[in-house]
């Protein structure tokens, strides 16, 4: 199987690609990634080698590239996002570009080309504040910022295509998840570090505000199994039912840094800022069989952890340094 994985170099695209080359040895990745300010391609410098992975830079809203790279391939998923609110509150053009053309141009090339199976990774931020129960697949979209709306519609491109032209593509909407190699501005990486070097943690109004979490290992678990089992033209929600309030998570992790909660520094809330996230995963746990594996508490400390041991890696995230590296060590192969 040849999967395109795009978006590969960021986060849960690289978490991704080393799950699958470990998981299975009959599959073939391409990343198409165009190494922006959160793609790091260090976090793969370990299977850059591997001859079943392919570094392709390009960017999902060139659609030439998108044709090119899509060539041959059996799966697409598409981890390609501008994902981070504060940003999009301050420009949004990026998250409209990225979130919802970039998603046309590749609904576009897998229908053109026949692909086989397509798998958009969403957010469970479309939904919207969700101040009592759970979203489930079937819930109303409320999108209350400029990264949930774009990612909003771009998961409605993908239905109506699947309805449309019968494109084979199957949305996951997923809660938020952690782990190692993810870019220092997301909250547990930017404070993990924030903690580690002796600085403040900046916490937005009185920092209740709701969040369920996933750890990579188990996301990307649920991926695989949506992607060989999951139903074209189907939404499945990706959640693990550990939800807990965003101060309760510092708190964990001054005990994990060996801070006090003088490292606590309360700001202002930013703009349209959700309290509560909740989906329901009852449709992917029963119809395909997935569970979380991973407590949060095993994985939040297996995070930091992992942050403490990798400072270079960290200090090239701020420079960029990675990049050049890179591709002076392996080009385009």
């Amino acid at each position: 199987m040849k999967i395109l994985l795009t978006g590969g170099a960021g986060f849960m695209g690289s978490n991704m690609i080393h799950y699958l080359l470990r998981e299975y040895q009959d599959i073939e990745v391409i990343n198409f990634d165009d190494l922006t300010y959160a793609g790091n391609l260090e976090s793969l410098t370990d299977v850059a080698q591997d001859p079943r992975y392919t570094f392709v830079k390009g960017n999902i809203i060139d659609t030439n590239a998108v044709e090119t790279a899509i060539q041959g391939v059996d799966v697409v998923i598409n981890y390609a996002a501008e994902t981070h609110v504060d940003r999009s509150i301050l420009d949004p053009r990026a998250f409209i570009d990225t979130n919802i053309y970039g998603v046309y141009n590749i609904l576009e090339a897998v229908r053109k080309h026949k692909i086989h199976r397509y798998i958009q990774i969403s957010t469970d931020e479309v939904f919207g504040a969700v101040l009592e129960g759970e979203s489930d697949e079937q819930s109303k979209f409320e999108p209350r910022s400029p990264y949930s709306a774009s990612k909003a519609a771009g998961d409605h491109l993908c239905a109506a295509y699947a309805i449309t032209y019968g494109v084979p593509v199957i949305v996951t909407h997923s809660c938020n998840f952690y782990g190692p190699y993810q870019f220092p501005e997301k909250l547990i990486p930017l404070f993990t570090m924030n903690l580690i070097e002796g600085k403040k943690v900046p916490v937005y109004g009185d920092g209740q505000q709701v969040r369920e979490w996933i750890f990579t290992h188990d996301h990307c678990r649920a991926v695989d199994v949506i992607m060989r089992k999951g139903n074209p033209g189907e939404i499945y929600n990706i959640g693990t039912g550990y939800r807990v309030p965003n101060l309760e998570v510092i708190k964990q992790m001054l005990d994990l840094t060996g801070r006090g909660e003088e490292a606590i520094e309360y700001v202002l809330d930013r703009p349209g800022h959700d309290r509560r996230y909740a989906v329901n995963s009852n449709k992917l746990r029963t119809e395909l069989g997935w569970e979380p594996q991973v407590s949060f508490e095993e994985g939040l400390a297996k995070t930091v952890e992992w942050y403490k041991n990798n400072p270079d890696w960290i200090n090239r995230c701020r420079t960029g340094e990675y990049k050049e590296y890179y591709l002076k060590q392996y080009g385009n192969k």
